[in-house]
């Protein structure tokens, strides 16, 4: 007699559950009871457990950049540092058990989807651990695949003649040397982005000579950080309710600043450069540091590049041992940097703020989907992807934070929470379609393996959905030629913002037209027939008349931005929060 081959029996997770449910690849912010989270570090946290170099912190409001699901009442500032969100990230892990899931110093190689069994088969290479020492590559199965690994995970180093000769210390700012002394060294960072406004304020504190070297300047907003109270801790504990007026306070400040950072027409565009260039004047002020203010104004329109967020970035160039240089590098030596006039700049560190491969999306892990089509050919012209989740070709795939889903102005996790709730109902479609799952309970019935289906989003819907996205974006000051981004790969297309607000998103992938996806095998008819699922969004924002929103909006970005709150010190800028 043949008998069929029965679903194996495997934990639902844990290190020997190589054929999960769900594999999801990450386990930063993004990160069903059927999966195991395959994490590169050795901890949880993903950029905030790389990231450590003096200074870092958010550029997010800190009652603002948590989950809606699990708020924390103790924050100590109204920006959070590196070391307090890495501890709540570790928090929020072990509350809801998510270690026994997670096989950390685990990095994927590549993910090859199975034609035959409709699965990934997913290569794993161990880079740390007892385990490397019995297998160091290993592989997995699953019938749906997530990609959570964000976009600020590979350091990008600067293409320069001579890095690799230079016989002083180099640091790139996501691979920091805490051992490293940095008192009366001769230090030199490359870059005035996001990262090096944190770290040169703090480095200028113990360097002997501060040597800066900047290619483009970048607009800088106040940032108005102060620690947070005990009682107002306290206040946010016990009354919930004052927790969340809080949060929705942020969140309509921020939703009010996206027309001033997207629409370059607008009168916002201007109220909020006009704010960024009077932050400029009243912390280098005078003639005396006019040159300087030359030096530190950007030639090219508000947000067409990352904007920072910084109260002392500024006061740092002001200091004796700081020394800002806008010419063009021509080489680094072995004992410094050369500018092209010749000028030589002796260094005994050198810090690399150049930022990350943020457009190079999955790299350089090997995808490969439906008829061996990879995604690097698929992506060949620019990343993009169906609602920045799904991309054709791979079915059962889904991105977390993929193209075209970044915010340049609210907090991320916005974003991922409505992803989540989207991807969700993919999932439990393909893990529905099986008859059996491999659990031991399934044998005891009898039960046989069964082949799930395949979800796919149809292509001419992705192109349809991407056209008009990039049509609005092609209006926007991120498109501007006039500067180089992150937000745009090298042939200038937006590959990486969201063309609307958090809010705008929100709604959009609030519900799921199973019309936009192809969907294959048996029981994908019953899948079909669903048409369109809907759920309830996730409400950060007040919840008032749309004309009483628009002045209450208004009225907040202007007490906020203008710096009015600090007026009412204890008053109508404490009453919400700000």
């Amino acid at each position: 007699m043949v008998h069929e081959k029965q679903c194996p029996s495997t934990a639902p997770y844990g290190r020997n559950n190589n054929s999960p449910g769900v594999i999801i690849v990450g386990a930063g912010l993004a990160g069903n009871r059927d999966f195991i989270i395959l994490e590169k570090g050795s901890q949880v946290g993903g950029t905030w457990n790389d990231n450590v170099f003096p200074g870092c912190c958010c550029d997010v409001l800190s009652h603002l950049y948590s989950y809606s699901f699990e708020p924390n009442p103790h924050w100590s500032r109204e920006y959070p540092g590196q070391e307090e969100i890495r501890e709540y990230i570790i928090g929020v892990a072990h509350k809801w058990g998510l270690y026994k899931h997670v096989r950390f110093n685990s990095q994927v190689e590549e993910a090859r989807w199975n034609e035959r069994t409709n699965k990934w088969q997913v290569n794993i290479k161990r880079l740390g651990g007892t385990e490397r020492e019995i297998a160091e590559v290993y592989h997995a199965t699953a019938d749906f695949l997530i990609s959570a690994v964000g976009q600020l995970s590979r350091p990008r180093y600067p293409d320069i003649k001579g890095l690799d000769t230079f016989e002083g210390k180099i640091m790139h700012s996501a691979r920091w040397d805490w051992d490293y002394d940095l008192r009366n060294a001769r230090v030199g960072v490359i870059g005035t982005g996001a990262t090096a406004a944190q770290i040169i304020p703090e480095v200028a504190k113990h360097a002997g000579q501060l040597e800066v070297f900047q290619r483009t300047p970048t607009y800088v907003m106040p940032r108005h950080d102060e620690p947070i109270s005990p009682s107002r801790q306290a206040m946010y504990k016990y009354l919930p309710f004052a927790r969340r007026r809080y949060r929705a306070a942020l969140m309509d400040f921020r939703e009010s600043a996206f027309e001033g950072s997207f629409d370059p027409t607008g009168g916002k565009h201007q109220m909020v450069t006009t704010i960024s260039q009077n932050h400029m004047l009243s912390q280098l002020p005078g003639p005396d540091y006019a040159e300087l203010r030359r030096q530190l104004s950007p030639d090219y329109p508000f947000s067409c590049k990352r904007i920072i967020v910084s109260d002392d970035l500024y006061p740092a160039f002001t200091r004796r041992n700081v020394h800002l240089d806008t010419r063009r590098i021509a080489e680094i030596t072995s004992s410094g940097v050369t500018m092209q006039d010749g000028t030589h700049h002796a260094l005994d560190l050198l810090i690399l703020a150049t930022g990350f491969h943020a457009n190079e999306f999955l790299q350089p892990i090997r995808i490969i989907g439906r008829n061996s089509a990879s995604l690097s050919f698929i992506w060949s012209k620019g990343a993009f992807a169906h609602l920045g989740m799904t991309v054709p070709a791979l079915p059962n795939f889904a991105m977390l934070y993929g193209p075209n889903t970044n915010l340049a102005y609210n907090s991320e996790i916005l974003q991922i929470e409505a992803q989540s709730m989207y991807i969700q109902r993919l999932i439990r479609a393909v893990l529905a379609s099986k008859t059996a799952t491999s659990t031991s309970h399934a044998i005891e019935e009898g039960k046989k393996c069964k082949k799930g289906i395949a979800i796919t989003p149809k292509f001419d819907v992705t192109e349809e959905y991407n056209e008009k996205l990039q049509d609005v974006l092609s209006k926007s000051t991120y498109a501007n030629p006039a500067c180089t981004s992150w937000f745009k790969n090298e042939n200038g297309k937006i590959i990486n913002n969201w063309s609307g607000s958090a809010v705008d998103y929100q709604k959009r992938v609030c519900f799921l037209d199973w019309g936009d996806y192809d969907v294959e095998g048996e029981g994908s008819e019953e899948v079909q027939k669903r048409g369109v699922e809907r759920w309830s969004r996730i409400v950060e924002e007040t919840q008032v008349d749309g004309e009483w929103l628009k002045i209450g909006a208004a009225w907040l970005g202007l007490v906020v931005m203008g710096g009015i709150w600090q007026l009412a010190d204890g008053g109508v800028g404490r009453l919400i929060g700000l």
